[in-house]
C-alpha cells in the first residue's frame, strides 16, 4: 500500500518545444496534486523510435500559417529505428533551427534554446521542458534508464529490444529468435538476433507498457491522454484511479511560454 498518493503521467520526447497536450497532463497532475497531496511522476518513454513523435509545430507570427519543424539525424537507419535517447543530433541541426525560431517565438524563448547543449533527440527535449518550467519538483523516470528496466516486471507478449544492427542501435521486435524492423505499410526486414537479449535491453509495446511502468513506480492515480485512456485496459488496475487529461487549445501544437 502507498503511504501518499503517486500521481504518474506519461509521455515520449514530443518535440523540441513540448507539444501542449503534455502541458495539459501536467497541469492536470498539478492540480490533482493540490486536492490530494502526495507526489508527482513523469514517465519519460524515450525508447520510442517513431521520429514523427517530434515533430514541433507552430504558427508562423507573421501569417499565422502552420510550419513543422524537426530534429534530423545522422543517418536513415538511425533516423527511422533507433529509440529516441539515442537518436544523435547532427552538427549544425541547431544552428538551422535558430535561423527559423524568430518567425515563431521571442527572443528570450529564442535564447532558453541556444542554451540547450544535448547530443540526443530525447535528452535535448527534456532538457528544455525543464528550462521551461514545466517539470519543477516532478520526479523523471525514464523508460530507457537500465536500472528502471532490471526491476520492471518480466514482459510476456510481445516485446522490443534495443539491439546492434549495422552499425546502429535499433529498437527491433521480437519474435521466434528473430528481430524485425517495421519498414512501412506490410513489409518488414527479419535478421537473426546477434547478441543475447539481457532484461536491461527489452522494453514493451503499447498494451503492456502501463503494467510495465507502474511495477516500478506504483502509481495511484495516473493521468491519461485522450486515445491512451481508451487503449490502457483500465480495468486490469483497480488499485490505480485513471484520469483523463483537461482539454487544451490546439494540443499538437508547441507549447511557447512568454511568447
Amino acid at each position: 500500500m502507498n503511504s501518499q498518493p503517486i500521481i504518474c503521467f506519461g509521455q515520449q520526447p514530443c518535440g523540441f518545444f513540448p507539444k501542449r497536450f503534455l502541458v495539459a497532463k501536467i497541469n492536470t497532475a498539478r492540480r490533482l496534486q493540490q486536492e490530494l497531496g502526495g507526489k508527482i511522476v513523469f514517465f519519460y518513454h524515450d525508447s520510442d523510435a517513431d521520429y514523427r513523435e517530434t515533430i514541433t509545430i507552430f504558427h508562423d507570427r507573421l501569417t499565422n500559417a502552420e510550419v513543422r519543424l524537426n530534429f534530423t539525424q545522422e543517418n536513415k537507419l538511425q533516423k527511422k529505428f533507433s529509440p529516441l535517447y539515442l537518436k544523435r543530433i547532427p552538427a549544425g541541426w541547431k544552428e538551422e533551427i535558430l535561423k527559423q525560431l524568430p518567425r515563431f517565438v521571442s527572443q528570450p524563448v529564442i535564447d532558453l534554446f541556444a542554451s540547450i547543449d544535448k547530443n540526443t533527440v530525447a535528452d535535448f527535449c527534456l532538457e528544455m521542458y525543464q528550462k521551461i518550467g514545466l517539470l519543477q519538483e516532478i520526479e523523471i523516470v525514464r523508460s530507457s534508464d537500465k536500472t528502471f528496466r532490471k526491476t520492471a516486471t518480466d514482459i510476456t507478449a510481445e516485446y522490443f529490444a534495443d539491439i546492434p544492427y549495422q552499425g546502429e542501435t535499433v529498437r527491433a521486435k521480437i519474435e521466434n529468435n528473430k528481430a524485425s524492423l517495421h519498414e512501412g505499410g506490410g513489409k518488414f526486414t527479419y535478421f537473426p538476433l546477434p547478441v543475447k537479449i539481457e532484461k536491461q535491453q527489452i522494453n514493451p509495446g503499447k498494451d503492456e507498457r502501463f503494467a510495465w511502468m507502474n511495477s516500478v513506480i506504483h502509481s495511484t492515480h495516473y493521468i491519461a491522454g485522450n486515445s491512451e485512456y481508451e487503449y490502457i485496459k483500465r480495468e486490469q488496475f483497480p488499485e490505480v484511479k485513471f484520469i483523463k487529461r483537461e482539454q487544451i487549445d490546439e494540443p499538437s501544437f508547441a507549447y511557447i511560454l512568454n511568447s
